[in-house]
């Protein structure tokens, strides 16, 4: 059995979709969470409460991360370690799409894009990183991706882009950290069911053509990606370093799938 038992984490982006599957998930393997979003809401109640209900200790901290990131990332490391002192494990998950198609993108959106999705993460991990190399604390962090990060998509140009720098960006803090004990991961999410992808519901043509393109043919539930991510900041996962999990169904491995 693979336990956080004895370990903390705080979960960005985690109310809802995958942050909330992977906070669970966490929750469900011992460790104590601190989960986040913007605002607290009937989402972020329900995530914590069904954190409390699998034994672990929850709290939830608001801050948004696609605001100023200095001023933001401290606050919320400080409201972290009120609510959580032994947090040990880094999971940056808040990331949003606000493309437009390339033609009539605007500076603003690719800068909130990248603030949100790329900038907050590296210095909420510096943040982090700074604290625990003070105190001697093997920390985990991991940041969640996208198999757009490896394939590209349209009208999805300034996503792609931030997608694919947080796949470097682990590589890169693998290198910086792993000297002074501090491990970094990423997992890549393929297309799930979540608040998000609502429209797949309302576009089942759509849903059928994606499935098709995916090798094992499932658009699953966001709870997929929660035991990927527990494995990858726990103990067994120790010599794992800056390695990107694809949960995908495969897609990223097909070229040319058959046609419908």
């Amino acid at each position: 059995m693979i336990t956080l038992k004895g370990h903390a984490a705080l979960v960005t982006g985690s109310s809802k979709g995958v942050g909330r599957a992977i906070v669970e998930a966490c929750a469900a393997a011992g460790a104590d969470v601190v989960l986040n979003a913007r605002t607290q809401g009937p989402d972020a109640d329900q995530a914590v409460e069904a954190c409390r209900a699998k034994g672990a200790g929850a709290e939830f901290v608001p801050a948004d991360l696609s605001g100023p990131t200095e001023r933001v990332v401290e606050e919320l490391f400080e409201a972290t370690l009120r609510a959580c002192p032994n947090t040990d494990i880094l999971i940056n998950n808040a990331g949003q799409y606000f493309d437009l198609p390339f033609e009539q993108m605007t500076l603003e959106r690719f800068e909130t894009t990248l603030r949100l999705n790329v900038t907050s993460g590296y210095f909420l991990t510096q943040r982090f990183a700074r604290h625990w190399i003070e105190r001697g604390i093997a920390g985990r962090v991991l940041f969640i991706g996208s198999v757009n990060g490896r394939l590209a998509e349209v009208d999805s140009t300034a996503y792609d882009i931030s997608k694919g720098a947080i796949e470097m960006m682990v590589k890169s803090l693998a290198v910086a950290l792993a000297p002074r004990g501090i491990r970094v991961n990423g997992l890549a999410p393929g297309l799930v069911r979540s608040a998000q992808t609502s429209w797949l519901d309302r576009e089942p043509a759509k849903a059928r053509w994606i499935a098709h393109h995916t090798p094992n043919g499932q658009i699953p539930p966001a709870d997929v990606c929660g035991d990927g991510a527990v494995y990858l900041v726990s103990d067994q996962a120790e010599h794992v370093q800056g390695h990107m999990l694809l949960i995908d169904g495969g897609i990223s491995a097909w070229q040319h799938p058959e046609p419908m």
